[in-house]
């Protein structure tokens, strides 16, 4: 096996959660070329992993919106020709969606999917060579490193490695902070306002800085809110994804909303504490580090749950 494309465009969490299988791929052939598509936002995120040899960008979301401008058909023949230019022993194409099976369809080499009953978008399946069958039911982790080894012929071991490396990844700031990450493009799972507010000033109370990062015009304007009532917190430029993972790794502990900032920091190992409860059933930040979750099915815990489950955290080894 020397030469391997993944597909993997986006969200944030999802690219967080093909990195292992990067790595699996890695440990079982050091010598291949592993190559990366992924969508131009989230681009710096591949690039932090060591086992990512190339990353080739798109802009999917943006060309739809500007299709008939002549600057998007330049780009869309340049990613063409960048996906193009090698023949690979394998494409796989991990996100399972008919724009990402779209993308396969242009690489040259076997195409690897999963099947149709695996995927949110079945009609994405005809545009493979080769189809997988694997769950629904699995962590996205685990659905993603499958693929991957049954694409590439060998079985799943070992523990999961995101490829990152928080120590060398922290960022130099001296004085000590932690991160709340209230910002999602899901409005279904914040949290109250009024709660972060409160859990700033506690946290305030209890000696600790406090970040508040954000990613839209929204999103910055609550930030500023709450960073006017809490003492002791701040408010961020706004960076590209691998200045904000630099930012995460040197947190003493993140709490979040279930987005994927959270995967991020789990796969970082940064301590944190989860804010899950307002989905039925929310996908876990998995990694090292302590970790604990707020919240029930359906129902987005109370101010003092996320207290208790912060405190759970720091009692964890």
């Amino acid at each position: 096996m020397n030469q391997v494309l993944f597909i993997k465009t986006s969200s944030l969490g999802d690219v967080v959660h093909q990195m292992p299988a990067v790595t699996d791929a890695r440990r079982h052939f050091p010598q291949a070329r592993l190559v990366w598509v992924v969508e131009q936002a989230f681009a710096p995120l591949p690039r932090l992993h060591p086992a990512v040899d190339q990353v080739i960008e798109v802009a999917t979301r943006r060309w739809r919106s500007h299709l008939f401008e002549r600057a998007t058909w330049k780009e869309v023949l340049d990613s063409r020709r960048q996906i193009r230019s090698v023949e690979y022993d394998a494409v796989i194409d991990a996100q399972g969606l008919i724009r990402s099976a779209i993308i396969a369809s242009m690489a040259r080499g076997p195409k690897h999917g999963y099947d149709a009953q695996s995927i949110r978008e079945p009609v994405a399946s005809r545009f493979y060579d080769i189809r997988h069958s694997i769950a629904r039911d699995q962590h996205p982790i685990a659905r993603n490193r499958k693929l991957t080894a049954l694409s590439l012929g060998y079985e799943v071991k070992g523990g999961i490695d995101f490829g990152l490396n928080r120590i060398a990844l922290r960022t130099g700031r001296a004085q000590p902070y932690a991160m709340l990450l209230h910002a999602t493009a899901d409005h279904r799972k914040e949290w109250p306002e009024e709660n972060w507010i409160r859990l700033g000033r506690e946290l305030a109370q209890r000696g600790h800085d406090i970040m508040l990062p954000w990613g839209t015009r929204r999103e910055r304007e609550r930030s500023e809110r709450i960073a006017a009532t809490v003492p002791r917190a701040i408010v961020p430029e706004r960076e590209p994804l691998d200045a904000v993972a630099r930012l995460i790794a040197g947190a003493e502990f993140v709490i979040g909303v279930d987005t994927g900032l959270l995967h991020l920091a789990a796969a970082l190992g940064v301590p944190r504490v989860g804010i899950l409860g307002a989905m039925k059933m929310p996908v876990i930040p998995l990694g090292d580090g302590p970790m604990t979750t707020a919240g029930s099915s359906g129902a987005p815990p109370s101010f003092d749950e996320v207290i208790a489950a912060f405190e759970q955290m720091q009692r964890q080894p």
